[in-house]
Parts: C-alpha cells; structure tokens; sequence
C-alpha cells in the first residue's frame, strides 16, 4: 500500500450513502471476541479502566506525561467481555420492545471550539475548516478515500464558540477538560460533542471509549490546526478527526497489544508491533500475515499515508453502536 490516491479530488467529492447489515454478535465476521467474565461495578454499571477513556493520537515524539495509547491485556479483556454483555442486554430489549436494531445511522455532532481569545491564534478558527472536516469524516466513514464503506454518515448541527483562558490550551486528564466537557456537553449517548482547541503535550486528539452509561466526559477532543487547511504540518487533512472518531465508536489502534494476543480486536489488520510514523511504505514489524497497516485511520502515520478503514472495523464499530449508543 502507498499513499492516498488523489486525496484532494476524492474529499471534495460528494459523500455517498451505504448500508451495512447488522452483526450482532462478537463473533461476527472481522471481531475476535474476547474470553473473560464481565466486570462491572456496583449495581451493574460499566466501570471503565483507569487510564482507558482517553486515547490519544499523537505526533513523533510527543511529551505527554500519561499518553493514554494502549490498553493493557486486561483492560482490552474487560471491555470486550462488557460489549458482549451490552449486546445481550440490547437484543433482549428489542425483542420485548418489538425495536429493531440499526444498519445505517447518522451521527449529530455539535463543535465546541474552545478559544483563548477571539483571534485565529488564539483558536478562533473559521466555520469553513469545520465544515471541511465534516466533509473529510463523511468521506472517510462512506470509503470515499478507498476504504470500506461503513454505516454510518456525520452531521452537523451545531458550531459553539466559547472563549475561556481556564480551558485553554485543553490539558488532557486535567480538572479543567472534566470541567469544560461537564459544562458543554450536549445531548444523549449518540451525539458526538466535538471540542477544538489547543492541546496539552503535543498531542493530536484524543476520544473517549462508548460505555453502557453516559459520562459527561463523553466526547473527542482534537487539536484545532488537524483540521483541513490548518497549520499542523504532516497532520492538517483531517484524519486527526477520523482516528478520534473511530475511537468513539470503539476502534482501538491497529497496534494494540503488539504482535500478540487479539491485537485490536479485527482480524482482517494485521498484526502490527508498534505505532507507525510518516508512511513507511513495507513495514512489517510482526511475522503474522500481512504488511503493517500503515495506511489505516487507526494508525499514527501522516494524514496523507491513512486513507482506509476495513470490513471488520466497519463490523465493530456497527456492532458497538448497536450496544452502546443506539437510542
């Protein structure tokens, strides 16, 4: 795989429509379920693990004090043990309800764009970049850009700009995100609340994992200049956005537990061992099948060598939405 053909013609494009039928099972085509006892906490609420909510992208060499990249083993265990719970829990819903799951779904999603003062620098970008990355998300998730198609389609409904020097620049795991995300966010589990900004620790974004309970914590955070036409060399098309969304619907990144185990969890990747940089054309760091997936939106490489999501990760991400965050 090499880069992303015509990328500028086929994001200016308009966004197709795709249906995708329901797998309702962690053994469904593309997700390899995992073998653990559900954990929950107390009065059977998910109790997410430590350090699992946030899950960063983040540029060469970042600084970041607690990079929140990977799961542990356990961690990985815990969550996919808890899918397989919510999908019991839903299909026994729907079945007393007479409700049908979903195949195609449209996300609303409302912008918070977080600004130091009202200047581009000091974060007021232009409506224009938002809606750009809309355009780039939509593509991306129909397999406009040469993916697969997945089922689900982006839409914008609001774009909320707030000047606070207290949340600026937005510092991952800190008080302050707790606070801007508890007075900010908007709507029920299957709204995507979007914050733009300027990030702590050199980090690109970060996203939280879907739960069986709605957290106000619930969202993606990502740096405002990854937007399309914004200033983060190597990282300005905006598939920053396209890799925290993919976290938000339960993708983990494509090197997930390295060379062993279930890895992430989608068994049409390959196997990887470690996050891949610029677009190195024939890595292949783990002696399974296949060339590392250097050209996934779950990968860390530059905007312009990701261009792809897969059939399995267009099933877990379906599935996912089914259990967590369907109405």
């Amino acid at each position: 795989m090499g880069l992303r053909p015509n990328l500028l013609t086929r994001r200016v494009a308009g966004v197709a429509s795709t249906t995708l039928a329901l797998l309702l099972s962690t053994a469904a085509v593309g997700v390899v379920p995992a073998a653990s006892a559900f954990s929950a906490a107390p009065g059977g609420a998910c109790s997410e693990p430590a350090g699992s909510q946030a899950n960063a992208r983040a540029k060469p060499g970042a600084g970041a004090m607690h990079e929140p990249n990977e799961l542990t083993a356990k961690q990985v265990r815990d969550r996919d043990a808890d899918l397989a719970a919510a999908l019991r829990e839903r299909a026994n819903y729907r079945a007393g309800a007479g409700a049908t799951a979903l195949a195609t779904v449209t996300i609303p999603v409302v912008v918070h764009v977080i600004q130091e003062t009202s200047t581009r620098a000091g974060g007021n970008i232009p409506d224009s970049m938002i809606t750009s990355q809309i355009n780039v998300l939509n593509q991306a998730y129909a397999g406009g850009t040469g993916g697969a198609a997945t089922a689900f389609a982006i839409r914008l409904d609001k774009i909320n700009r707030v000047t606070n020097t207290s949340w600026y620049p937005i510092v991952e795991g800190s008080s302050a995100e707790r606070s801007m995300k508890s007075s900010l966010r908007v709507g029920g589990k299957n709204t995507l609340n979007i914050y733009l900004g300027e990030l702590s620790d050199d980090l690109l974004g970060w996203a939280t994992f879907p739960q069986r309970n709605l957290s106000s914590m619930d969202g993606v955070v990502v740096l405002s200049e990854s937007l399309p036409g914004g200033t983060a060399t190597n990282y300005n098309q905006g598939d920053t956005g396209t890799h925290e969304v993919g976290h938000w619907l339960n993708l983990y990144h494509t090197f997930q537990g390295g060379c062993g185990g279930s890895g992430d969890g989608v068994s049409d990747t390959p196997a990887e061992a470690s996050p891949a940089y610029q677009c190195p054309t024939g890595r292949n760091t783990c002696s399974a099948t296949g060339l590392d997936p250097i050209t996934n939106f779950m990968d860390y490489t530059h905007d312009s060598c990701m261009y792809q999501f897969t059939t399995g990760q267009a099933s877990r991400m379906l599935t996912a939405w089914n259990a967590y965050r369907a109405a």
